[in-house]
């Protein structure tokens, strides 16, 4: 089922939107200072592109310890991202979001734009994992996030 979720959706728009992350990190390897960002925007973009299966959640509840993406210093690469590129990705998967909702098959794909609309707004100290990895994660870490 991931599998016909995943084809269909990247027929149906998550082609363009995956382009979009991708584009923003190209743009971000330009200015060499946005390489942190960038890397961020390649690995969102490849979760834009086959979201069905899989979740971002936080580096911490992953690995149990904080890095420099889940710091402080990950809050300021985030508030910066969102100034410059995350609105603009987070109001296309919004209009996407609203477009599949129009119909009623489209509800499915019109939740990832959803999740994905949430996480263009602060990338940074996220990583992409299956959702049993990320259930697994969750169980090892249960005050995570209180």
């Amino acid at each position: 089922m991931r599998t016909l979720g995943n084809l269909l959706w990247f027929i149906l728009g998550g082609l363009f939107l995956g382009l979009g992350w991708y584009l923003a990190g190209v743009l971000m390897i330009c200015t060499i200072v946005g390489i942190p960002w960038a890397r961020a925007c390649f690995v969102m973009g490849g979760f834009a592109l086959w979201p069905f299966g899989r979740e971002a959640i936080d580096r911490r509840q992953l690995t149990g310890q904080a890095d420099a993406g889940t710091g402080a210093l990950g809050v300021i690469g985030n508030v910066l991202w969102f100034v410059l590129a995350g609105l603009w990705l987070a109001i296309g998967h919004l209009v996407s979001a609203v477009a599949c909702f129009v119909s009623i098959i489209g509800i499915p794909f019109a939740l990832q734009h959803l999740k994905l609309a949430g996480i263009s707004l602060a990338p940074i100290g996220k990583v992409v994992v299956t959702a049993e990895e990320a259930g697994a994660a969750r169980a090892r870490n249960p005050s995570y996030g209180r």
